[in-house]
């Protein structure tokens, strides 16, 4: 393998992408020189001048840089991002784990959430934790900061915030409602 190839792989070279893809032989994935992804042992490394190359070696398109060109439409991403922040949104969800999960940049996962939702991916998540911590206040004995720690937020003074915020009533209150 010429050093340069090497060089471009170990920097995520963008300017060479188009002019060679990379193949791991221990995983049976190729990508392009710009993948983020670990850089593997040198002598793992295959170079092919194009993707049908590692496609007739069996190679399989890497999904973090997409050397195949495919991508999901938007509406597609966005369903599985939601599902995504709906099974994890207990756990710390911030924007750069979202793109790193979705291989993508915070901006581009950002604007394309809120194009296809009408919503930015944080309010959706705060949405989907208030709508759980309802649930638990309404069906549960535990106490309030237990709640916000079970739905993911664990600052108690921040989960009471934002909770009176998004309902108009204290957790507390809110509780003492359901009884009404």
């Amino acid at each position: 393998m010429h050093e340069r190839y090497w060089q471009a792989i170990v920097t995520n070279d963008a300017a060479y992408d188009g002019t060679f893809y990379y193949a791991v032989m221990t995983t049976g994935i190729f990508c392009r020189p710009s993948c983020k992804s670990r850089v593997p042992k040198r002598e793992n490394v295959r170079i092919f001048v194009n993707r049908q190359a590692a496609f007739s070696e069996n190679y399989r398109p890497c999904k973090r840089c997409r050397p195949d060109g495919i991508r999901l439409p938007d509406e597609e991403w966005v369903m599985l991002m939601k599902t995504h922040i709906e099974e994890k949104f207990a756990e710390p969800l911030t924007l750069i784990v979202l793109a790193e999960h979705f291989y993508a940049s915070v901006y581009h996962l950002q604007r394309t959430f809120k194009r296809v939702m009408g919503v930015t991916p944080l309010t959706y998540l705060q949405q989907i934790r208030i709508e759980s911590a309802k649930r638990l206040l309404q069906e549960t004995d535990y106490a309030v900061n237990a709640i916000g720690s079970q739905v993911g937020i664990s600052n108690a003074a921040h989960f009471a915030t934002l909770f009176q915020k998004k309902t108009g009533l204290t957790p507390t209150e809110f509780r003492q409602h359901r009884s009404v």
